[in-house]
């Protein structure tokens, strides 16, 4: 292998429809570094996470970490950043010299999307749905967008209350409530969001009915394998004004690519080339 050659991975279950290693061997081909990018399961490897995380660490440049490492990622790296140190999940890990440094492209990753559909519109009262690693991330970036409230479900209420909790401390400003039923939840909000991994490959459905939506005005989901799930399906179907799991891709991507090399893409040839692909 060339010397030079920048060696990335992804680290995640059920990944085989990613389409990351394409992101980024794309970028390093547009910014002149030959790059690597590895899919990474644990399960395929025959290893745990802290194994494969190990490995990576004496062999990778750096790794994007997804579904369902974020919050455990977060425990293995040291984490400058206070806001990102907040969200407790990584899916950007730079190995530095000194030990491996944890970022949230996701969260920059989000609130990039939202302003590419939505410009400065206030977000209003939002429902989310899953308060995993992307779900704490998207979160934050809703407090930073200026959200008047959140409606957070999770099927581990404990994990949701949390974020809840988390989420008052740093913006005492926003109404953070919890809800047992997404439903109810959804009721007189202005946007919904998946943040669930139903509805990607492997994981078919939708976790809010279609009945549910009439009343929302946007809707973004995490998920971007498939780009056009049931959920955002249904929701265009109501009317609303569609996020897609892509443009999170996309910047998440994008943003993640600086963090590895240090340089600057151009972002619209980078779109056009993936839309081509």
């Amino acid at each position: 292998m060339n010397l030079n050659t920048l060696r990335l991975g992804l680290i995640g279950d059920n990944i085989h429809a990613s389409r990351s290693p394409l992101l980024h061997r794309l970028a390093g081909e547009m910014l002149g570094r030959p790059t690597t990018y590895d899919s990474l399961i644990p399960a395929e490897l025959g290893q745990d996470f802290h194994e494969v995380f190990a490995n990576c660490a004496r062999d990778y440049r750096g790794i994007n970490v997804t579904y369902p490492y974020k919050e455990v990622a977060a425990r293995k790296v040291v984490v400058d950043d206070p806001l990102v140190h907040g969200i407790g999940a990584v899916n950007t890990v730079l190995f530095e010299p000194e030990g491996p440094k944890g970022h949230n492209t996701d969260y920059s990753g989000f609130r990039a999307a939202y302003a590419r559909v939505r410009g400065d519109t206030s977000p209003g009262t939002v429902l989310m749905i899953g308060t995993g690693g992307v779900g704490r991330a998207v979160a934050f970036g809703l407090a930073g967008l200026g959200a008047a409230a959140l409606r957070v479900v999770d099927q581990d209420c404990a994990k949701a209350e949390t974020l809840a909790a988390e989420l008052r401390a740093v913006a005492p400003g926003r109404t953070v409530e919890v809800y047992r039923d997404a439903v109810l939840a959804a009721h007189d909000a202005d946007g919904l969001i998946n943040c669930t991994p139903v509805g990607m490959e492997g994981y078919p459905g939708t976790p809010l009915p279609q009945t549910a939506m009439a009343r929302a005005s946007w809707a973004f989901d995490a998920v971007y394998t498939p780009e056009h799930t049931q959920f955002l399906t249904e929701a265009k179907a109501s009317g609303l004004q569609i996020i897609s799991g892509w443009e999170l891709y996309f910047y998440q991507g994008v943003h993640a690519s600086r963090l590895f090399t240090g340089r600057c893409l151009d972002e619209d040839l980078l779109r056009a080339r993936l839309r081509e692909d």
